[in-house]
């Protein structure tokens, strides 16, 4: 009897056991992420975040998709296809304004200091915007840094019929440069600059001109929402965000090792590259004097505010979105969370 009663028990507590597991495998939520382009070094955040169990945490199951460029993947965002990813924020500005049916809102700023940049090579003898005069600029049109371009025209005085603007593909865009069929590019610095490398160039021979050195103040890339996902699921956002800061966390303490979730997805990339890669987007993009002084993550809304306006000195505003319709700080964790 007393036998019968003890495994009655303890099959009691093995199928208690089996649904309290099953009911945790059921509580996580599935998530898509977008990124921005492809599954390169300074993706590494999210894939350790991944692989550490940090979404886990959170309840959450996220799978990531790589991107068309920091430009169009906003679409995605807006239309419900993609709840969330990782777009750039200036043109998320112009998209409120074109769709202001359509509050996508940044809720993570990234790049604190966007990568923008034109890249050239040492013999065409570009030093400054004014040397782009009676250049061929090669820019492929989805591209986040050729965005920009109007703006850095405007600031640094460019006679722009003096450019000639050539729209490429991303394939070919450091090929052409290297070739010698354009005589500058636009783009994301850590992505040309190591591209270049591996067409043979020397890091001598290249030169790159960073806009936010030339009168931008623009920010960067950051993590979008769907308004509706949004509102329909707040913790799910909340722990998205709480749980790629502390990959970000992770990645800044030991690089070398973040890189080995890039490449676990990326079977063709060289890791050497990928890393150094990597490394150049946290000391140039990710980590600034604001950011260490403020916490990941957040924005200076005057700043956001001043970016408006100088997007505003190239592009006619209908329905001007102000500093608080672009950026959403309700998701953030404590600042004390999110040191560097």
């Amino acid at each position: 009897m007393r036998r019968t009663r003890f495994f009655a028990q303890y099959f009691a507590m093995l199928a208690g056991a089996t649904l309290a597991l099953m009911s945790a495998a059921a509580a996580q939520t599935d998530l898509k992420f977008a990124l921005d382009w492809k599954f390169e070094g300074p993706s590494a955040p999210y894939f350790v975040a991944i692989d550490k169990g940090y979404y886990k945490a959170e309840g959450l199951n996220v799978t990531i998709d790589s991107g068309p460029g920091s430009v169009a993947g906003i679409a995605r965002i807006a239309a419900g296809t993609y709840p969330i990813g990782f777009f750039d924020i200036n043109s998320l500005v112009k998209f409120q304004d074109q769709n202001p049916d359509k509050k996508v809102q940044a809720i993570l700023m990234m790049y604190d200091n966007p990568a923008f940049a034109i890249a050239s090579v040492a013999k065409t003898g570009i030093n400054k915007p004014k040397d782009l005069e009676g250049k061929v600029l090669g820019a492929p049109p989805p591209d986040g840094a050729f965005a920009q371009w109007k703006a850095f025209v405007q600031e640094n005085k460019i006679d722009e019929s003096k450019v000639k603007i050539e729209a490429i593909g991303f394939p070919v865009r450091e090929p052409m440069l290297a070739d010698g069929k354009v005589d500058a590019i636009t783009g994301f610095s850590f992505s040309m600059y190591f591209n270049l490398l591996a067409k043979g160039l020397k890091p001598e021979d290249i030169k790159m001109m960073f806009m936010s050195q030339y009168g931008l103040v623009l920010y960067g890339n950051a993590i979008m929402v769907n308004p509706d996902y949004a509102k329909a699921n707040p913790k799910v956002v909340a722990g998205f965000v709480k749980a790629t800061i502390k990959g970000v966390q992770d990645t800044l303490k030991d690089p070398d090792s973040a890189i080995k979730s890039v490449m676990a997805r990326n079977e063709t990339g060289d890791v050497k590259i990928e890393l150094e890669r990597l490394k150049m987007s946290l000391r140039e993009n990710f980590v600034t004097p604001w950011v260490t002084a403020n916490g990941f993550g957040g924005v200076d809304m005057a700043r956001l505010a001043k970016s408006i306006d100088q997007i505003a000195l190239t592009y006619e505003f209908k329905n001007r979105p102000k500093a608080e319709d672009i950026f959403n700080s309700q998701y953030l964790p404590p600042v004390a969370d999110r040191k560097l």
